[in-house]
């Protein structure tokens, strides 16, 4: 299960950082390629960012790079989405996303790609 949290409403400019949490005694967390992906109303989900098991390596959307981070501690089972810069466009509802396979395996952008899901952090960005 992943849970994902820290959503809220920010100021044009300002930062957010969300985290998601997995849980389960049969998910193993340092063994899944984390990824967030945000649906803004009326728009399609779009990919934001993903992470391969080690945390060495990423995948950013383009428009997302220089303002978003993502980062994992193993040992808490969570993974950080860290957003600067926010724009009233980043405004949506911020899912977590997690799959077993290794990173060089998936097209990460693609929300198929995930066989795991969270329930999403309504992010808010008042301009």
């Amino acid at each position: 299960q992943l849970q994902a949290s820290g959503g809220g409403l920010v100021q044009f400019g300002g930062s957010l950082r969300l985290s998601c949490t997995a849980s389960g005694r049969t998910f193993t967390f340092s063994r899944h390629v984390m990824g967030w992906f945000r649906q803004a109303p009326g728009k399609e989900r779009e990919f934001v960012v993903a992470l391969s098991r080690s945390g060495g390596t990423t995948s950013y959307a383009d428009s997302m790079k220089g303002r978003f981070t993502i980062s994992r501690d193993n040992a808490k089972n969570t993974v950080y989405l860290l957003m600067n810069s926010l724009k009233p466009e980043d405004t949506a509802v911020y899912y977590c996303a997690a799959d077993p396979r290794s990173f060089f395996e998936g097209r990460w952008y693609r929300g198929l790609a995930y066989a795991y899901w969270g329930q999403g952090t309504q992010v808010t960005v008042s301009s």
